[in-house]
C-alpha cells in the first residue's frame, strides 16, 4: 500500500507496521520466517498513492487543488444536476473536510472521480505528526483494509484484505489454488490462540470453528484452509 505523506516530517520508502499480533504469535510459534506488513510512503507523486495523511495545516493546500479542479469542471458542466454536485464537493473542501467523507450515490461520485480529486483518495488528517503505525493503522482503516492472519511453524504472517471479504478471497491471496480447491476454513480469535499450545490444542478446547466458503472474515481471525486440487 502506498501512503502519501503531506506536511509531515516521516521517513519516505518501505515501512514495517508493527503488529502486536504477529510479534506475539511470532514468540507463541518461533516461526522459520515471520511476514509483517510494510507500507509505502511517498511525498512526491500523491496522485499515484492509495491513501493520504497529512498535517492538518498542510491540508488546505492539498483542498485547494481539487478545489481548482472542481471548479473548472463546475463552470463548463452540461447540466444543472453536475453543477450541483460539484457545488456540494467544493462545499466540503471549504469546510477542510476531503472528499472521501462526502455522501455521494455512485453516478455522483462518478462525476466528482471524473476530474481525479486528490481527496476522494482515503485521506485522513492529523493535529500533530503521529508515528508510522498510526499513520498506517489510520489509512487502512479509512481505505476499509483490515488483516487476517496464518500462524504455524513454517510462517507467521499478516495478510491484507478488504474488511468484510469471503474466506475464499482470503484463501486466493495466500495462493490461488487454495481458492480453487477450497473445502474449508478453520478460524480462531487471536486472543483464543494465545490460551492454547497451538492450533490443535485450541480445537481440543473448542476455540475454533469450522466454516464453509460463505463466511465472512473478521478482526483478529486466524485461519487454516483445508482444501484439495
Amino acid at each position: 500500500m502506498k501512503i502519501g505523506i503531506v506536511g509531515m516530517d516521516l521517513p519516505e520508502g518501505k515501512v514495517k507496521y508493527h503488529d502486536h499480533i504477529v510479534a506475539e504469535l511470532e514468540t507463541k510459534f518461533q516461526p522459520k520466517k515471520t511476514s509483517f506488513f510494510f507500507a509505502e510512503f511517498v511525498k512526491d507523486k500523491i496522485a499515484e498513492c492509495d491513501a493520504i495523511a497529512v498535517l492538518k495545516p498542510a491540508a488546505l493546500d492539498l483542498f485547494i487543488l481539487d478545489m481548482e479542479k472542481l471548479e473548472q469542471r463546475r463552470d463548463r458542466a452540461e447540466t444543472e444536476a453536475e453543477k450541483a454536485v460539484m457545488a456540494r464537493a467544493l462545499a466540503l473542501l471549504e469546510q477542510e473536510t476531503p472528499l472521501c467523507d462526502g455522501v455521494f450515490d455512485e453516478a455522483e461520485d462518478s462525476m466528482i472521480r471524473a476530474v481525479s480529486p486528490l481527496s476522494v483518495k482515503p485521506t485522513v488528517l492529523f493535529n500533530e505528526t503521529p508515528g508510522t503505525d498510526t499513520v498506517i493503522k489510520a489509512a487502512l482503516d479509512k481505505a476499509g483494509l483490515s488483516f487476517f492472519y496464518t500462524a504455524g511453524k513454517p510462517e507467521v504472517r499478516s495478510w491484507l484484505i478488504r474488511k468484510g471479504a469471503d474466506i475464499v478471497t482470503c484463501a486466493g491471496k495466500i495462493h490461488t489454488d487454495l481458492a480453487r480447491g477450497f473445502i474449508r476454513a478453520d478460524i480462531v480469535k487471536f486472543k483464543d490462540l494465545m490460551t492454547a499450545h497451538n492450533l490443535a490444542d485450541a480445537k481440543a478446547k473448542g476455540l475454533v470453528k469450522t466454516v464453509e466458503r460463505t463466511y465472512l472474515i473478521e478482526e483478529e481471525d486466524v485461519i487454516e484452509i483445508k482444501f484439495s486440487v
